[in-house]
């Protein structure tokens, strides 16, 4: 899969009109993200997720939890710096065609997610973002600079929305990731936005 110039929608599960929504206008990368469910629950939403991704032939990620994803044959596994190992996710996963990602918060864990074999890695948070309140804001400027040390793929994530996501691609990154800022206000127009920015900024 190419990885580079997309726009990953995360999304928990739970507005499935959102997702398909997304799907429609064109955005073919879907991650599942949960904190507060069991593993049951967590289970039947990323088998629901797969079914609706399967359809458009999109590429389906589940944040996390390696076991799932696994079981419901997503294509990939998104990683924090505090869950599984890549190595071990790797044997898990028994597929080298299968995607992991790292997320990242400084040089130091961009390079050492590549050496130790990430597809790509997550940056950020680039902006303030009201999906996470303790995140901490790296900025354009840090960005830049671990998108000039690593040669995977960077998906630039944090407060990114319609009216900054120029300045974000303009930093070089491969892609971005986006939550809120694809579902405040109508999720078709700011997909269609969004896709519409990246094509300028990448002819």
């Amino acid at each position: 899969m190419n990885i580079k110039s997309l726009i990953c929608f995360i999304t928990d599960g739970s507005d499935e009109e959102s997702v398909l929504k997304a799907l429609r206008s064109g955005i073919l990368w879907i991650q599942y993200r949960e904190k507060g469910l069991t593993r049951g629950e967590m289970f039947y939403k990323a088998s629901r997720l797969r079914e609706i991704t399967r359809k458009f032939n999109a590429c389906f990620i589940v944040n996390d939890h390696v076991d799932i994803a696994f079981i419901v044959d997503a294509d990939g596994v998104h990683l924090g710096q505090k869950d599984l190992p890549l190595k071990e996710a790797r044997k898990i996963m028994a597929n080298s065609n299968k995607i992991i990602g790292i997320s990242t918060h400084n040089l130091t864990e961009a390079i050492e997610a590549e050496k130790g074999g990430a597809d790509y890695i997550g940056f950020g948070s680039i902006f303030p973002t009201t999906t996470k309140n303790d995140a901490v804001v790296y900025g354009l400027d840090t960005l830049k600079k671990v998108k000039s040390f690593v040669n995977i793929p960077v998906i630039a994530i944090g407060g990114i929305n319609t009216d900054n996501v120029k300045s974000v691609l303009d930093a070089g990154c491969d892609g971005v990731a986006v939550s809120s800022g694809l579902l405040r206000g109508d999720v078709v127009e700011n997909a269609r936005r969004f896709l519409s920015i990246i094509e300028e900024v990448r002819q």
